[in-house]
Order: structure tokens, then C-alpha cells, then sequence
């Protein structure tokens, strides 16, 4: 899969809920397990997600699914 590909399916995987707001994603290493890439290209991904405006980081926590603008 491409970054792009993988990118596509965790932004699917958000609009049906399956990450919902406000919910840590699985790790760099867990994802770079599930589409059986490098951590350096989900980390490649998680910048995509966040220009998408689809995730944030909070520094030593994680990466989290961005909720509705309040």
C-alpha cells in the first residue's frame, strides 16, 4: 500500500466511527504491523492525516482522532 492508500483507509476508518473523536490512535509501530509497512512511512501518514486536518498530536500521549469545532 502507498501512503496515500493507508492514509485513505484511517480517514475511512474515522468517518465510520471506528476511531471516533477525541480517540488515540493505535501507535506508530502498531500501525506500521497492520499495513505491514515501516514505522517511518506511518509516521509519513500521521503528517498526511494531520494536514487533513483528521488527527493531532499530543506530545508523549499519542496521536488522536481531531473532534467537531466547538
Amino acid at each position: 500500500m502507498t501512503n496515500e492508500q493507508i492514509a485513505d483507509d484511517l480517514a475511512a476508518r474515522i468517518a465510520s466511527g471506528e476511531y471516533p473523536a477525541h480517540t488515540k490512535l493505535p501507535s506508530n509501530r502498531e500501525l506500521a504491523g497492520l499495513y505491514s509497512v515501516s514505522v517511518g512511512t506511518i509516521a509519513q501518514v500521521q503528517r498526511r492525516l494531520r494536514e487533513r486536518g483528521l488527527t493531532y498530536g499530543v506530545p508523549g500521549a499519542g496521536v488522536f482522532v481531531e473532534g467537531p469545532e466547538e
